[in-house]
């Protein structure tokens, strides 16, 4: 079952190249969270401890504007979420909500120490996976942002100006 589990784990982003006994390791430190459809992991501006890694199921990332929450991605087994809290310490800049029951484990800053100690070539590798992770979704986040401003200006005369 844990090689299961561990090779499951090995074709994750955020955990690939990393050896079987680190991740043991971190199936044994990390929390199992079971969540039902509808129920929240955490909500935007929450205070930070701990990122997730989905097993099972599928979750909405929300973001509230002016009293309503807004649909910005939909995420699946073998993606993650609340990375970005524990690598700048701001609160949560977005809700996660299970959109159908979901499986995770949590990692906690803790087991990131717990790593650091055990060993640090392991624990660089997962943060610039975690990194790589980031830069995907900034990289996806920059593309969505250029694609609606082309759109706003391409509605105006002068739309080939983009300042």
């Amino acid at each position: 079952m844990q090689e299961a589990r561990i090779a499951t784990l090995q074709r994750m982003p955020i955990f690939g190249g990393m050896r079987a006994d680190i991740l043991e390791f971190v199936l044994d430190a990390a929390a199992v969270v079971s969540i039902p459809a509808g129920e929240y992991f955490f909500r935007e501006n929450d205070r930070a401890q701990s990122m997730f890694v989905l097993e099972a199921g599928v979750t909405d990332v929300l973001k509230s504007w002016d009293g309503e929450q807004y649909l910005l991605g939909r995420l699946q087994a073998g993606d993650c979420f609340g990375e970005m809290a524990l690598m700048d310490l701001f609160p949560r800049s977005a809700s996660v909500r299970a959109a159908e029951a979901c499986t995770t484990l949590e990692l906690s800053t803790g087991i990131f120490f717990l790593i650091y100690e055990r060993d640090l070539e392991q624990f660089a590798l997962m943060q610039m996976n975690i990194g790589r992770e980031v830069s995907r979704r900034l990289r996806l986040a920059d593309e969505r942002l250029f694609r609606a401003r082309i759109e706003a200006l391409s509605m105006q005369s002068d739309w080939r100006v983009l300042i």
